[in-house]
């Protein structure tokens, strides 16, 4: 099951959201959304710096990603990056397969 790093930031709005209703309210909504599409939440951590929350989800597949994504950031209550996550054996594959490439200029 594909697997996403979820990095996000609360607006102004979206952090009075988290004061009214707490983290663990927070984190039953997510696993609510995210069991609907047919994933699951691996990790969600709360973070200081650039990033307010960290989250670790599976996914069946990146059209379910892409849906939670775009419906998320159109509420206004948080600014997301969502980065597709790749396993070690991913990347053995990958190194196995054969690319035709010609550098520009070469």
């Amino acid at each position: 099951m594909p697997k996403f790093l979820i990095q996000a930031t609360y607006t102004p709005e979206g952090t009075k959201g988290l004061l009214k209703e707490g983290a663990s309210g927070r984190r039953a909504a997510v696993d609510q959304v995210v069991a609907g599409l047919g994933g699951t939440v691996e990790a969600m951590y709360y973070a200081f710096g650039e990033d307010d929350l960290i989250i670790i989800l599976d996914f069946p597949d990146p059209i379910s990603m892409a849906a939670v994504s775009l419906t998320v950031k159109a509420s206004g209550a948080l600014r997301t990056r969502a980065t597709p996550l790749l396993t070690l054996e991913d990347i053995d594959e990958a190194a196995r397969r054969q690319v035709s490439f010609r550098a520009p200029g070469a």
